[in-house]
């Protein structure tokens, strides 16, 4: 894509599955673990944005134990503190999709410049890029923790603008959270949304430039195909 010179991902969802905890909810509490997975990671987001409105910020660690606290007295699950211990760990050490290290190694050795732009705290964020080895991969990793804000407020995004010295139009934004994209879409970002279970849409006006279905397609559309 012409005049491109960097792509910014989202984290959780997009290169690391949070759904990845379930086999630790499981063991915790057997049969329960989609169920407060799923929950888990809905009042999680719900947060985000109920506290940007609010004005009323939090870290992504705080809101991530509220939510799991919310999610388990929900479901009537009992959160001890060796449990609430665990299943916050095990936030910082989810699994990226089967397609994550393939592709951005590909787009690296491109010459394009990778960046993370999350929600994330930067201690979640350091240990969780640093156990998945993406620490030589993507080169700068960028949190909503400097403007006290989640996404999608605009000024989130202008935090890549301007810590990649690289204009929003030669930013290319990649999430798998169709309102992330959207959102970067809005501020001026051309976005991928990675659609990996075919869900519709949102209709918040300011629809992605790309739709694909996993990581694994962006190089080849990024790139053009290999002769």
């Amino acid at each position: 894509m012409r005049g491109l010179r960097a792509l910014v991902f989202d984290a959780y969802g997009t290169l690391f599955d949070v759904h990845s905890v379930v086999r630790l909810c499981d063991e915790l509490w057997p049969g329960k673990g989609t169920q407060l997975s799923q929950l888990w990671r809905a009042k999680q987001l719900e947060y985000t944005w109920l506290r940007s409105l609010m004005r009323r910020y939090q870290d992504f660690s705080r809101v991530t134990e509220d939510a799991l606290a919310y999610a388990c007295a929900a479901l009537g699950l009992t959160l001890d503190d060796t449990r609430r211990a665990r299943l916050l760990g095990a936030y910082r050490e989810l699994a990226t999709f089967p397609e994550v290290a393939g592709a951005l190694a590909t787009l690296k050795a491109a010459k394009i410049r990778l960046a993370i732009l999350s929600n994330g705290s930067p201690a979640m964020l350091r240990p969780l890029v640093a156990h998945a080895g993406l620490g030589g991969v993507i080169g700068t990793v960028l949190s909503v923790d400097s403007r006290k804000i989640y996404k999608p407020a605009p000024t989130v995004y202008r935090v890549a603008v301007e810590r990649l010295r690289t204009p929003k139009s030669a930013i290319g934004f990649v999430s798998s959270n169709g309102w992330d994209a959207c959102g970067a879409k809005s501020f001026g970002f051309r976005t991928f949304w990675i659609n990996r279970s075919g869900a519709p849409a949102d209709a918040l006006g300011a629809a992605p430039d790309h739709v694909i279905r996993g990581l694994d397609e962006l190089p080849a559309l990024v790139l053009g195909p290999v002769s």
